[in-house]
């Protein structure tokens, strides 16, 4: 049994995959109120992508949660470039795991806290 990752959606990225038939495969989460692809991956994949990232967890529904934002970020590239949401994607991102892992590092020293007002 497979996993899944979510891989949300706004305007600029919808606009990126105009036209290449991946609007059909646009689901609709949490009430309607995000945009995302579904991709699965097998249960070797889900493996390889948790031993990468030890923030990564699979929550209740099976998703693959808590990765990265650059892992997030090639998702949607690789789904963009082979306009599928399936093996092929998958394996250019387990393709460029070194290259996420050295933007996820980069992630926790140039995020700044948000500005809270009191």
């Amino acid at each position: 049994m497979g996993k899944s990752i979510a891989v949300l959606l706004d305007e600029s990225r919808l606009k990126k995959i105009e036209g290449s038939g991946l609007e059909n495969k646009v689901e609709k989460m949490f009430g309607g109120a995000l945009n995302a692809f579904v991709v699965e991956v097998s249960d070797e994949e889900a493996k390889k992508v948790m031993d990468a990232f030890g923030t990564a967890r699979i929550d209740s529904r099976g998703f693959i949660t808590d990765v990265p934002i650059a892992f997030n970020r090639v998702l949607f590239d690789e789904v963009a470039i082979t306009k599928s949401l399936g093996d092929e994607a998958v394996d250019g991102v387990l393709k460029r795991l070194t290259e996420i892992k050295e933007a996820a590092a980069k992630e926790s020293e140039y995020l700044p806290p948000p500005d809270i007002e009191v």
